[in-house]
């Protein structure tokens, strides 16, 4: 079956504010009119919420990476079969917070699995699937963690598994985005993270609005 609707991916390391920009993104679209849904990787599913909460636990320090890897795919498969293909397939706009680019820069960089490694068990996973745009929100790691900081304390919360990694972690991610971006130029648009979430929503609706104007209405 042809692709009808259009496939969008948020991406960026943790504390980039990618979570807050792809809400507003979403609110804005169905403002819009735009039939627009909205994912999450790992989650998005009840499977993958299972699988999530046992990535995110700060007590499972132990998983091993390439146990690490598997678990982000299995939500992934699961994600592509229940929502995010079958979206597409009815001309929807799905907006999805994370995808493989993640785990191709975090488990394939970050954990020195490689990105061939990653990019294999995603043909197995994702059966083709693959954002048609994906915004990459790129943040110095420091101020990253800054904002990861401010938010926990403000909460009285801890830092999940995935955010009580090192600096050096974060810097090697960070490098494996910009190394997709650099061999995926048309389709991975670096946005600057800086500044007011309301400054950065303007600049991802820029790069975003161009490649909705054909898409189907809903009744939004």
């Amino acid at each position: 079956m042809a692709r009808q609707g259009l496939f969008v991916s948020f991406e960026g390391i943790d504390g980039c504010g990618k979570t807050t920009q792809v809400k507003l993104l979403v609110a804005r679209l169905l403002r819009m009119g735009i039939d627009t849904v909205q994912a999450q990787e790992p989650g998005g599913t009840h499977v993958g919420r299972l699988i999530r909460q046992v990535l995110l636990d700060a007590a499972n320090s132990n998983i091993d990476a390439k146990t690490e890897l598997l678990l982000y795919f299995a939500s992934r498969a699961q994600n592509v079969a229940e929502v995010i293909k079958p979206a597409i397939e009815c001309g929807k706009l799905v907006v999805c917070d994370r995808f493989t680019d993640s785990t191709v820069a975090y488990q394939g960089h970050g954990r020195h699995l490689g990105a061939d490694t990653v990019l294999q068990l995603d043909k197995i996973a994702c059966a083709g699937v693959k954002p048609d745009l994906t915004i990459w929100l790129d943040l110095d790691p420091a101020a990253a963690w800054a904002r990861v900081d401010s938010r926990i304390s403000g909460a009285g919360a801890r830092r999940d598994r995935m955010e009580q990694q090192t600096l050096a972690f974060f810097s090697r991610v960070r490098a494996g985005y910009g190394s997709i971006h650099r061999a995926e130029p048309g389709r991975v648009r670096r946005i600057d993270a800086e500044g007011p979430p309301a400054a950065v929503a303007g600049r991802v609706l820029k790069a975003v609005l161009p490649r909705i104007g054909e898409l189907p209405k809903g009744k939004g």
